[in-house]
């Protein structure tokens, strides 16, 4: 890092989501009940995904990797939030502001390829049912996933070595409840424009090409299952996506909404509630979505229930 950085900035102060008290003890109940159903809903399925023989297949060992994520990027935000939402002086050090940035530039950048992996996972079970399993071996489940961190830590090292070695001299005041990119860029009085172009690139990159390998999959999908007869079959076969695409809508729904919306409609207020969906209650709707609409995930759950009630 650069000199004018460590003597400038030793640490940062985060105004937070409000500074209404009474608002405050709200919104820490309502984190603290959301992050719990959180850690909660995502474990019991990574636990059911090992332990359960019929969850031995690609898509929950998938799942299963896509609930890990969903936990940590959770959890780089949200404990910290619930500790300056009960403090007055939220700050955060130069250090921590840059390890949050990097872990949740990281695993928010896996989790969406992670979905493109996920929706490939379907393609192959629909369009190719015969070849799945020879198709989708352990070993290219491992490099896909292997493949998705990749990316998603080599983005996040690149975007915390830019930012982190700007100049943050005009002042330490993030708008923000968590040390995100746009507010930190706001502080800065280095000259951003080549970063800004860099960031474009990489976001681009980032976003679209999951996106389009996600339409794609989906597409061939589409013509599969009208091709089959029965409606029977075309139910089942929908069944076997829904959770997934229901997962990827929202996903996609809010990053578009956060990064591709015309400039002159954006303020930092607003971006402070989409980052509030986006980090911490998509993380509990996963679970929420893969169990409600997924029979093999609710027989499982019932299974483990009577299990332990009955031991």
């Amino acid at each position: 890092m650069e000199g004018k950085n460590q003597t400038s900035v030793t640490d940062f102060i985060l105004l937070g989501l409000t500074r209404d008290a009474k608002l405050q003890i709200l919104l820490f109940v309502l984190f603290l009940l959301v992050y719990i159903i959180t850690v909660l809903g995502n474990m019991s399925l990574i636990v059911m995904s090992r332990l359960n023989s019929n969850l031995q297949t690609p898509m929950y060992f998938f799942l299963s990797h896509l609930s890990f994520v969903d936990i940590c990027y959770s959890s780089v935000i949200t404990p910290k939030t619930l500790q300056d939402l009960l403090t007055e002086k939220k700050t955060i050090s130069f250090l921590g502001c840059a390890l949050q940035l990097y872990f949740y530039a990281g695993f928010a950048t896996a989790e969406d390829f992670l979905l493109a992996v996920m929706a490939y996972d379907r393609y192959v079970a629909i369009c190719n049912p015969l070849l799945y399993s020879v198709i989708m071996r352990r070993r290219l489940c491992i490099q896909l996933i292997s493949a998705s961190y990749a990316i998603g830590f080599c983005n996040a090292f690149l975007h915390t070595i830019f930012v982190f070695n700007l100049s943050f001299c005009r002042s330490n005041i993030i708008n923000h409840y968590f040390c995100d990119i746009p507010p930190l860029l706001v502080i800065t009085c280095s000259d951003t424009f080549v970063y800004e172009l860099v960031l474009f690139i990489f976001a681009s990159f980032n976003i679209i090409s999951p996106f389009l390998a996600i339409l794609v999959s989906y597409t061939y999908i589409l013509f599969n299952i009208l091709r089959i007869r029965s409606a029977e079959g075309r139910h089942k076969a929908f069944n076997t996506c829904a959770s997934h695409f229901t997962a990827v809508l929202i996903f996609y729904g809010t990053i578009f909404f956060m990064y591709l919306r015309p400039a002159s409609s954006y303020s930092m207020e607003q971006d402070r509630v989409v980052s509030v969906f986006y980090s911490v209650v998509i993380p509990m709707l996963n679970p929420l979505i893969y169990s409600l609409r997924n029979k093999e995930v609710k027989a499982a759950l019932a299974k483990t229930f009577k299990r332990e009630i009955f031991s």
